[in-house]
């Protein structure tokens, strides 16, 4: 993996992984909004709602209106007045402004409306709507009497205008009659259309000022109760069921989006591949934790088979070199106790294994030990007598980092997976960098089963090699030593057994190159 990659914004995997090991928490607030939304239903119920329906037959009735009149009829019924002449039927102190945050009004059809009350008492409920369903009918038939009259009244104002012209017209034509001869017939002609006009249209406004006083009495006989006020019926269901949802929803949107804020804003790696480049160490093995509650019985073996496997992986990693190694731990203390002493039982097939209990709880002093394995603590005599020690320490913050190199010439950690921040996880690689401590791997605790990330650092050797680039080095370092310890060796040339050799006369004189050399004729074979 390398480490060179551009880091996104927002990591979604990350996120999601993230949330999903903070399901507990935002399973708890979905369960405690669940209970206080049921809690809320039983303590708190909702108030009784009645239920009318009206008729409202209106004057300028159309099959083709839209509902115009009908939402004008909701409007005039969520008014002050119409609020307050409810109350007033029924005599209650209650203020038209509280009443109208009562009821409301729905049309259901051009001609239907439903009109809904909640109360205190069912009683009550029933009550203001029946004074309401009244209250609307009257304002209704009063408004719809009170516009016949005005137009009965504008048609008999026109009718007097028309009475007042005809009287005009008839002293013009009497005043035309009374010149005798010199009378204009012409003149009188016209007077006398006119007079037949207005006479005719007296009469007509006449007879509509008749029918406009009458007003409309199929509005007055149709507008009525068509449903008398009742309870509307409410099943426990629907009662407890509807807050107990609302609560579960919100608990569990809170949960989730508080889940998500503290995981992008505390910044802890919980991913394989972010650990291992954080630490600058791969990932060597993963340890589930401990079942809670009824796992404990299917689950059992399987932790304690994951726990034996890494064990068997450490004790490999320790026997490839004899150099001390040491368990740190990052928020598994318990975890690593258990590694330490399963990796020394399988040491202790090589021979006697010290275990240097360094933990602020001494966990790996409250486990039991079988055989050649002897648990002591930091600075006990006889961890300098030991063959084969395996500390076992911590990495978490207050760690003394000076000490650490006591524990062990090479380190193994023990992370939690979302334990630590990213910040955190840099310090100790940082400090054990500076000690001279190398990290042979990193042990994960609690992943996520999902999370299929690589941990595996391939930038170069010392990451490679889980972190035995020193011991590594140090071999090459050897062979090539050897390699040129054997190339200034003298050859020594394989001789016959017996042979004596002359010594060598150095008086005599070198070979001069350049004298004559006598050449000697090819044997002739017979």
């Amino acid at each position: 993996m390398s480490t060179g990659q551009v880091q996104p914004l927002v990591d979604l995997q990350r996120l999601v992984v993230a949330l999903r090991r903070k399901r507990r928490f935002w399973l708890t607030t979905a369960l405690a909004g669940l209970i206080l939304g049921g809690a809320v239903a039983v303590f708190l119920p909702a108030p009784p709602t009645a239920v009318t329906k009206i008729m409202v037959i209106h004057p300028d009735d159309s099959p083709t209106d839209s509902g115009t009149l009908m939402r004008t009829d909701v409007a005039v019924l969520s008014t002050a007045n119409m609020a307050a002449a409810a109350l007033k039927r029924i005599n209650s102190t209650e203020s038209p402004s509280d009443f109208l945050k009562d009821y409301a009004g729905l049309g259901l059809t051009n001609n239907v409306m439903q009109v809904t009350v909640k109360a205190k008492t069912k009683d009550d409920a029933v009550a203001k709507a029946k004074a309401l369903a009244d209250a609307f009918i009257a304002d209704h038939t009063q408004r719809t009497q009170a516009a016949a009259t005005g137009r009965s009244k504008a048609l008999l104002q026109q009718r007097d205008q028309a009475q007042a012209q005809l009287a005009d017209i008839d002293n013009q034509a009497a005043a035309e009659v009374g010149k005798g001869r010199n009378s204009n017939a012409g003149a009188l002609e016209q007077l006398y259309t006119q007079r037949a006009n207005l006479v005719s249209k007296i009469a007509d406004l006449q007879n509509q000022a008749q029918q406009a006083g009458i007003g409309s009495p199929e509005v007055i006989a149709g507008t009525q109760i068509v449903d008398a006020p009742a309870i509307e019926p409410v099943s426990k269901l629907k009662a407890y069921g509807t807050p107990a949802g609302v609560g579960l929803a919100l608990g569990l949107a809170l949960g989730l989006a508080f889940a998500a804020v503290t995981a992008l804003v505390r910044d802890r790696p919980v991913l394989r591949r972010e650990i291992s480049q954080h630490l600058g160490a791969s990932v060597i093995a993963q340890v589930g934790v401990k079942p809670i509650g009824p796992a404990k019985l299917w689950r059992r073996s399987k932790a304690v088979t994951e726990s034996s496997r890494v064990a068997l992986t450490l004790a490999r990693a320790a026997r490839e070199d004899r150099a001390s190694l040491s368990l740190l731990e990052i928020g598994a203390a318990a975890t690593a106790a258990e590694l330490a002493v399963e990796l020394g039982r399988s040491l202790a097939e090589d021979g006697p294994v010290v275990l240097v209990d360094d933990l602020p709880g001494k966990d790996v002093s409250k486990l039991p030990v079988e055989g050649t394995v002897q648990v002591v603590e930091a600075g006990d005599p006889a961890v300098a007598r030991a063959a084969r020690r395996v500390g076992v320490g911590t990495a978490a913050p207050g760690t003394a980092w000076t000490d650490l190199s006591a524990l062990g010439a090479e380190t193994v950690l023990v992370v939690r997976a979302g334990f630590a921040n990213t910040q955190w996880l840099h310090t100790v690689a940082r400090q054990l960098a500076d000690c001279g401590v190398p990290i042979l791997g990193v042990v994960l605790v609690d992943p996520d089963p999902t999370d299929h990330t690589d941990g595996t650092l391939w930038d170069g050797l010392h990451t490679a090699l889980r972190g035995r680039a020193a011991v590594v080095a140090r071999k090459q370092d050897e062979v090539v030593e050897l390699e040129l310890r054997d190339e200034t060796k003298p050859i020594e040339w394989p001789v016959k057994p017996g042979r004596r050799f002359r010594p060598l006369d150095r008086t005599r004189p070198p070979v001069d190159p350049d004298a004559p050399t006598r050449r000697l004729k090819p044997v002739q074979e017979s």
